[in-house]
């Protein structure tokens, strides 16, 4: 069994985690559930950055998914490995086997699943439909940073008000 502790964010890592917190609040403002994510390259230049897209009805417009999407497309083997993915929310399951099948490097996330779930029941909003499993249970050798708690009071508020409708 992998060990699933994370290892706590940097403050690099909060400055770019800082970065996904505002894609985040982008997308509640558009009308989307808050997450955003960006991919690093190892010089730490920022290649891809997104928002949730799932308020059309595609369910799989995740940030982290269409990161590996981008990267499988346009980044050699050894740039994707290389590579340092930040994220508002720790990967789902779908987007966390999308990185591990694309060889994505470093997982670094302000929020935990463990985190999100505790949120929604406390909103008394519905679970999501899909497990919400760490990383790790995924993608058992993924190198993961997180949860960043210096985040925590602004990400829970997004989703506190995503669910209240404000």
């Amino acid at each position: 069994m992998p060990d699933l502790n994370p290892t706590p964010p940097t403050e690099t890592d909060l400055r770019h985690l800082r970065r996904c917190v505002a894609l985040a609040r982008q997308a509640l403002e558009a009308g989307d559930e808050p997450f955003g994510s960006l991919l690093l390259s190892a010089e730490g230049k920022v290649l891809f950055e997104d928002r949730n897209r799932v308020a059309g009805g595609d369910h799989t417009r995740h940030p982290e998914f269409e990161i590996a999407r981008w990267s499988a497309e346009h980044l050699s083997v050894r740039e994707r490995a290389s590579s340092t993915v930040y994220t508002s929310g720790e990967h789902c399951p779908m987007c966390a086997a999308a990185h591990g099948w694309v060889g994505l490097g470093r997982i670094v996330y302000a929020a935990s699943s463990a985190q999100l779930v505790t949120w929604l029941t406390e909103f008394s909003a519905p679970p999501g439909p899909v497990a919400a499993l760490p990383i790790r249970e995924v993608v058992p050798g993924a190198v993961v940073s997180g949860p960043a708690p210096e985040l925590s009071d602004e990400i829970r508020e997004l989703h506190r008000r995503l669910h209240a409708g404000d």
